[in-house]
């Protein structure tokens, strides 16, 4: 499978939601063999979309010529996205939304209604692609804080979609950690042995994920004292 891994993290290999990618990508590949490809989303250029329709009355051609032609050409002969980022503002940070933005080129300005809603028709094929969303946040409750970025992770991507999110993220890059980190980890990893195999994490395996590493309250406690 080719895989291509939108880290939208400004840290880059530094993401604390990283460690939680990389999990997965070993656990698919005890599977099988993948071809992989990490992309610092922070260190392409890419412009800001002007909202002028000319990709979509050009045929798919967009008036800046920066980086984003070649990303969108790895996009479409990839056979699985990861977008993996940490929660900014309840949302993912603004360079990796800024190359969402910039997709506009694969679709026309006509619109047909699909599953009781209105989309824009494809002027590329991206049929065959599957979409993975990881991230992980500071905060200790994960439910509440992710509502948002899921919802919209749903609406762009409705078909071959899974979603992964992790709270209390800051903890993958504390050595201290480990006696908790290294066990989810563990998990993470049997996930992505999972979905390489079914397309899909198992139920039991997302029951185990959705509970935290250390109960919220002394989540909190720790954080506050490092303030």
């Amino acid at each position: 499978m080719k895989i291509l891994v939108l880290n939208g993290s400004p840290k880059r290999e530094k993401s604390d939601t990283l460690h939680l990618t990389n999990a997965f990508l070993t656990g698919m590949k005890d599977f099988a063999e993948q071809e992989v490809h990490i992309l610092h989303v922070i260190d392409r250029h890419i412009e800001p979309c002007m909202g002028c329709f000319s990709c979509k009355r050009g045929g798919g051609k967009c008036i800046h010529g920066d980086d984003m032609r070649k990303i969108l050409e790895e996009i479409l002969s990839s056979d699985l996205l990861i977008f993996s980022f940490p929660l900014y503002c309840y949302g993912m940070p603004a360079p990796l939304k800024n190359l969402l933005d910039r997709t506009m080129p694969l679709s026309t300005l006509a619109m047909e209604r699909v599953d009781g809603r209105y989309e824009h028709t494809a002027q590329a094929d991206f049929s065959h692609l599957r979409y993975v969303m990881i991230s992980g946040c500071g905060f200790p409750d994960g439910e509440n804080n992710f509502r948002a970025m899921c919802l919209q992770f749903q609406m762009m991507f409705p078909n071959n979609t899974t979603m992964l999110t992790v709270p209390e993220a800051p903890m993958f890059n504390a050595p201290e950690a480990e006696p908790v980190t290294k066990p989810f980890l563990e998990l993470v990893r049997q996930a992505g042995r999972e979905y390489a195999e079914t397309r899909e994490i198992s139920k039991e395996t997302m029951q185990k994920l959705s509970v935290p590493m250390i109960p919220e309250e002394q989540y909190a406690a720790i954080c506050n004292q490092t303030q």
